[in-house]
């Protein structure tokens, strides 16, 4: 159990400044061993790490070597994907605002294609492929109009929503790319949503891709050699141990048995929390215990500086004493930071905690490190992996 190796490696932590990230090595090869068991079943199916999800370099290369390709939102995830061991040909690059530079560095790279959100996005691409005389691939990010079950802050298929084009402007769009003759055409790129645990909301976005290819066939476009569905699976943050590993096979099996691929068409996947998110957890010490008259407070050297969602989602995340065993009581665990929204958790029942006790705070790989800032001049965290610490 994750908890007891947590636990096993408390000597090792004592010796290390607070706070930092932990990263389960064998727990992240076993994710990528459960994912490549999935899909290397079907031959045009293609995994690119989202990664937004986690950036940091030792997890970044095992990643790579497993041979995963790279789904990134700017030019500097590019940089650094390229700097640890993925090819440029395996990476996609999404994001609804691509600066000119940005699109420079990828079309010098020869990235796999550009996800484009917009008609003027499209136009900048194809002025700048032209004037360096390059063929930009593209694929279109349409917005499916298909809700998911997760938080509004990470909901990104609905119409409201900032991200991709119309569903009812695809074929306008496809044939103004058609007219352009520095960008190829593709495929078609789509993604509902981030923590997403029913698979009905996968199965929902397969109906609204077949009728989308339905109407493309219709308007005489058969074209479509790509078919990029994006990520979204989440995990389980109340329980990370009975489930360290994501229900890869159900999702995978939503695409295989509701999606009407075309003959020759490849698949394409971006998971990024689903990925990482179970591999590391936040170390942090107990600074102070605070008595109010309503309130007992853990104050702990760890804050939103280090991990955000809390603050920014409201997201909660299992918190555990790794150095007590004691009856339990009940803590509001909050940080040092000089704001109210610096809290883990309110009304959270922990073993009675003590000044130096070493907490857990899991589930952090995802949207931890890669999130964290230097706000109150504080310092950015470090990290170890396992593999690093057994060393010690």
């Amino acid at each position: 159990m994750v908890r007891r190796l947590l636990q096993d490696m408390k000597d090792r932590f004592e010796t290390l400044r607070t706070p930092f990230y932990y990263y389960d090595a064998d727990l992240l090869a076993d994710t990528l061993a459960a994912i490549k068991c999935e899909t290397e079943k079907h031959e045009s199916w293609h995994l690119h790490y989202a990664v937004k999800a986690c950036t940091n370099p030792k997890v970044l290369r095992k990643i790579s070597e497993a041979g995963f390709g790279a789904d990134c939102v700017s030019g500097g995830e590019i940089k650094v994907c390229m700097e640890n061991g993925f090819p440029a040909s395996e990476i996609v690059f999404a994001g609804v605002g691509k600066a000119d530079w940005e699109i420079e560095l990828a079309l010098e790279a020869g990235i796999q294609c550009f996800n484009v959100e917009s008609v003027p996005e499209l136009e900048v691409i194809a002025e700048i492929a032209g004037r360096m005389n390059k063929v930009a691939n593209v694929s279109f990010r349409i917005n499916p109009d298909v809700g998911a079950h997760t938080h509004a802050g990470i909901t990104t298929g609905l119409a409201e929503n900032k991200f991709g084009i119309a569903k009812e402007d695809m074929i306008r769009v496809i044939r103004v790319c058609q007219g352009l003759s520095s960008v190829r055409f593709v495929g078609l790129h789509f993604h509902i949503g981030s923590q997403i645990l029913k698979m009905d909301d996968f199965e929902a976005l397969c109906c609204r891709i077949n009728e989308l290819q339905d109407q493309l066939e219709a308007a005489g476009i058969s074209d479509v050699a790509n078919i990029n569905v994006g990520g979204g699976l989440g995990i389980d943050y109340e329980n990370p141990d009975a489930h360290p590993v994501p229900d890869f096979k159900a999702y995978f099996e939503t695409y295989a048995n509701h999606l009407k691929l075309r003959s020759g068409q490849h698949l394409h996947f971006e998971l990024g929390r689903a990925v990482v998110g179970q591999c590391a957890s936040l170390i942090t010490r107990c600074l102070y215990v605070k008595q109010t008259q309503t309130k007992q407070f853990a104050i702990v050297d760890a804050g939103m500086t280090e991990l955000l969602r809390p603050a920014l989602y409201g997201a909660k995340h299992l918190i555990q004493n790794l150095s007590s065993q004691s009856s339990e009581q009940m803590y509001d665990v909050v940080g040092p930071i000089c704001e109210s929204s610096d809290v883990f958790a309110k009304d959270y029942m922990l073993p009675e905690t003590k000044r130096g006790d070493m907490l857990a705070i899991r589930s952090a790989g995802a949207y931890g490190e890669t999130m964290a800032s230097q706000y109150n001049c504080r310092a950015l965290p470090l990290a170890y992996t396992s593999d690093e610490l057994k060393q010690l």
